[in-house]
Parts: C-alpha cells; sequence; structure tokens
C-alpha cells in the first residue's frame, strides 16, 4: 500500500499529526506532500493580516492558487491523506487553494481520502466544505479525523490568539499551552493503525466507523451549536467587509476593526449564555440524531 499525505502548516502542529497517524502506517509506503500557497501568509501574524484573510476564507475566495505539486511519484497511491486546519469556521484558505487546484482536483478523481482537521474546537463548517470539495472532484470520503484543543472554549481562545499573534505556546499562569496536546498528537498513532487494519482487510468502507470507535472526534454539542450560528453570521459580515474591497485592501480595515470588535463581544460576552441556552434546550435538540450525521 502507498499512502500520499498531503498537509499545510505554519506552527509545524499539522506536520507533526500527520507523522504521529503515519506511525500506525509504517509498514506502508508514505510519501508526504507540502501544500504551498503562492500568497505566503506570516507565522506569527499580525492582528491585521490575520483578520484580512476572514472575508475570502469564509465566502471560499481563496486570492491565490498553490505551487504546482509533483504528482509522478504518487501517481499508484492507493490513499491520500490531507491534513490541515479551520480558519474563521471554515477550510483555511492553503487548504480551499489546494481543493480547487485543477490538477488537484484531476488527481483526487476516484481515490479513497483521509481529511484530518488540526484545529481549536469548532470543525462541523470545514467537515461539511471539504466533504463538498471532494465530492466536486469525485474523489471517495472513507475517513474523518478531528484533534482539537481540549481546553475549555473561552481559555482555548486566550491560549491561541497568544500564539497565533505573539507567537507563544507555552502556557503561562493558569493558561496551559496552546493548541493540540503533546499526548494527543502522540496518540494519534492509533488512527494511523486503525486505516492499516482496515485496507488489509478490505473494507474501506467501514472506516469511519472504526476510527470513531477509537475518539477520531469528540462530539461537543454545545460548541458546534455555537459554530452554527457562528458560521451564518460570519457570512453577513464577510460579505459586508467585501463590499468596502478585497483582500488585502485597505479601504476595508475599518470594517474589519469593527468584525474584530464583534467577535470578541461574542466569545466573551455572548457565548457562555448561548452555551447555557443550549443545555437548557439540551432535550429538544435531537443531539443523538445530529452526532451521527456531524460524524460521519
Amino acid at each position: 500500500m502507498k499512502v500520499a499525505i498531503f498537509y499545510f502548516t505554519q506552527s509545524g502542529q499539522a506536520l507533526s499529526v500527520a507523522k504521529s497517524i503515519a506511525e500506525g502506517l509504517s509498514s506502508f509506503t508514505l510519501s508526504y506532500k507540502q501544500i504551498v500557497p503562492q500568497q505566503a501568509y506570516p507565522f506569527p501574524w499580525s492582528k491585521y493580516e490575520f483578520f484580512d484573510t476572514f472575508p475570502e476564507t469564509r465566502l471560499g475566495m481563496p486570492p491565490s492558487g498553490i505551487v504546482p505539486i509533483d504528482f509522478s511519484d504518487i501517481e499508484d497511491a492507493d490513499l491520500v491523506m490531507v491534513v490541515g486546519q479551520s480558519w474563521f469556521l471554515s477550510p483555511s484558505l492553503p487548504l480551499q487553494s489546494f481543493f480547487t487546484d485543477q490538477k488537484v482536483r484531476a488527481y483526487l478523481n476516484g481515490r479513497n481520502v483521509v481529511f484530518v482537521n488540526v484545529c481549536r474546537n469548532m470543525w462541523l463548517m470545514t467537515s461539511r466544505k471539504v466533504k463538498a470539495y471532494l465530492n466536486d472532484a469525485h474523489a471517495r470520503q472513507v475517513g474523518h479525523i478531528v484533534l482539537q484543543d481540549e481546553a475549555p472554549n473561552l481559555v482555548s481562545v486566550l491560549t491561541i490568539i497568544r500564539w497565533l499573534i505573539y507567537g507563544r505556546k507555552e502556557g503561562r499562569g493558569v493558561l496551559p499551552d496552546a493548541g493540540i496536546s503533546a499526548e494527543d498528537i502522540l496518540g494519534a498513532s492509533r488512527f494511523g493503525d486503525v486505516i492499516r487494519r482496515s485496507w488489509l482487510g478490505g473494507d474501506l468502507g467501514h472506516l469511519q466507523e472504526r476510527l470513531l470507535e477509537v475518539g477520531a472526534i469528540k462530539y461537543k454539542p454545545s460548541v458546534l451549536f455555537m459554530e452554527k450560528a457562528g458560521h451564518r453570521m460570519f457570512g453577513l459580515w464577510a460579505a459586508f467587509i467585501r463590499r468596502k474591497g478585497g483582500f488585502r485592501d485597505e479601504r476595508r480595515r475599518f470594517r474589519l476593526n469593527l468584525f474584530y470588535i464583534y467577535l470578541l463581544a461574542v466569545l466573551f460576552l455572548v457565548s457562555p449564555f448561548s452555551q447555557l441556552f443550549f443545555y437548557l434546550t439540551y432535550p429538544l435538540q435531537h443531539v443523538g440524531r445530529n452526532r451521527l450525521e456531524d460524524c460521519k
């Protein structure tokens, strides 16, 4: 078996996750392919540079393509694994550029694909968008894995801002390390083992069920409830900002600042009450049915 592993990373965390999963596939031939966007994105970010990616990310309008990928050594790959992250409740811009690239789409046609999302804690809308990209490319998504920050929602907001904007991953005081824990990254090798056994058994059709059995997705219904509402509002804000100009247009800076203030207010003032509302109406949320649908 040959596995082609495509990944985009800035901090190195997504690549660490990919390598951990690949440990369970060590008996197979592995080929890593980095996704390199033609539009460079900084890390750490400035506040303006980070929020300026928001409208295009939410609206699915990547401002550039990717550096061409050499597929010559992976034309005979049996399985494709794509490892990336969410930005603003959507696939990151480099991932969007990857999935919309015509040569990538041609390569994915007819192939079995496992998508791995390395994110803070909101992955549902990214999952739906990636599934749509793969369906459009006539690929078969046989697996979906999510590694997320296990800190409480508001704590992870503070730690991810500290990491993305100031470059400080290490915990300090009451705040833990940012991102996926080293323990969770190390434990991701079990997913590779499940993939290997499913392949050897000739049954990739039930791979997702087996991945879920070993914790491939930790379902947090109250967080996903907030994500669905936030995704709708993000669409309105993104369109509002884009009307003032495209990517890197200084004319839209004021509207980006308004969105930044709105986002902080929602995260720290509204989201605690939103979670409370969810749990008060929990019996009406059809969580069991949604869990099965969302984790497929």
